[in-house]
């Protein structure tokens, strides 16, 4: 039933033209599946083949130019990252002071990295794990909601651009066969490495590429297979003991959630106006989302594809690497 919902769903969507509707469809299905009771799973090793599938495909948009203006682009990039960065921090504190979340899971819970990465860091150093989770996927649900919004608003449709020319319906089967190979091994390179399963595929299929080794086809059928599997992932991590335990704090996380979202999208349109690029590409390099989430709606949309990637994967490691830091600052905050 989970399978069936989610694909009519995603196809639903996708077929009115709603941005990144392949992802956005199962991953609303599943969060009823999971809220009302169905105590289901996805396999992990799922989740991470279709985030392999999204690498590669982003990968078909990796060229000898996008690296050069990315190289140029660097200041912007890092300057994106520290601000994105100390508004969560800002956030964090706000949601201690008025949503009445203990500092020290709020501070986990607000950082705007991978959410897996957050919650094991934050059960390391004694968090509760479960509110940081439901802290972490919320925020990734408002962003992928708002994201999509964002995107329908400024008349964008899917299924355009560069990366788009990766999507085939009848591929070569030498290049199929290649690609799913890449997929394998760079989940299998990146098992311990943060958002590995996505970016080692991105490495290597655009190394390969660029090489003139790889041409990049990716069948329709597989390419909502792997949205609809990281939408789903997403979506079951919701169930009913994990919102029963923090419902009376669930407005208090949505709340946050959103005005990190808002500060966000100004800064994001500050930095729009400086750089000369589109507000879109900026907002959805910006946004305080999942990777994989970002670079499907990115590809859906005709972003910058290589400026989304690019400051969303400098931000990944900067709040991994600063992670600790940030969270013994908040906490020590509010204690006082």
């Amino acid at each position: 039933m989970l399978a069936l919902s989610a694909g009519a769903t995603g196809q639903l969507l996708h077929a009115l033209s709603v941005p990144a509707g392949l992802f956005l469809g199962p991953m609303l299905v599943a969060i009823v599946f999971g809220v009302s009771g169905a105590n289901l799973h996805l396999h992990r090793q799922v989740f991470r083949f279709g985030q392999g599938c999204v690498g590669l495909l982003v990968a078909h948009s990796v060229t000898w130019a996008v690296l050069v203006s990315l190289a140029q682009a660097w200041p912007l990039m890092l300057f994106a990252t520290l601000v994105t960065v100390v508004l969560s921090a800002l956030v964090g504190l706000g949601t201690v002071r008025f949503g009445g979340i203990p500092g020290s899971t709020a501070a986990w819970g607000t950082a705007p990295g991978a959410a897996s990465a957050m919650v094991s860091m934050a059960e390391e150093y004694g968090a509760d794990g479960r509110v940081v989770a439901t802290m972490q996927y919320v925020r990734v649900v408002c962003v992928v909601m708002v994201g999509s919004l964002v995107s329908h608003a400024l008349g964008v449709s899917p299924a355009e651009g560069l990366v788009a020319a990766a999507r085939v319906s009848d591929p070569d089967p030498v290049n199929l066969a290649l690609g799913l190979l890449v997929i394998l091994l760079g989940i299998t390179l990146g098992n311990r490495m943060p958002a590995g399963a996505l970016l080692m595929p991105l490495l290597l299929g655009g190394a390969l590429q660029l090489g003139g080794v790889l041409v990049i086809e990716m069948p329709e059928w597989l390419l909502a297979f792997a949205y609809g599997a990281i939408g789903c992932y997403i979506g079951l991590r919701f169930d009913r003991q994990t919102l029963g335990y923090v419902g009376k704090r669930l407005p208090a996380m949505i709340s946050g959630a959103l005005v990190l979202i808002l500060l966000c999208a100004g800064c994001a349109w500050l930095l729009a106006r400086v750089a000369g690029t589109d507000f879109l590409s900026m907002y959805l390099a910006t946004s305080p989302g999942g990777l994989d989430a970002m670079a499907i709606i990115a590809v859906e949309t005709h972003a910058d594809v290589g400026l989304v990637l690019a400051m969303q994967t400098l931000r990944l490691f900067g709040v991994i690497l600063t992670g600790a830091f940030c969270a013994r600052q908040i906490i020590r905050l509010t204690e006082r």
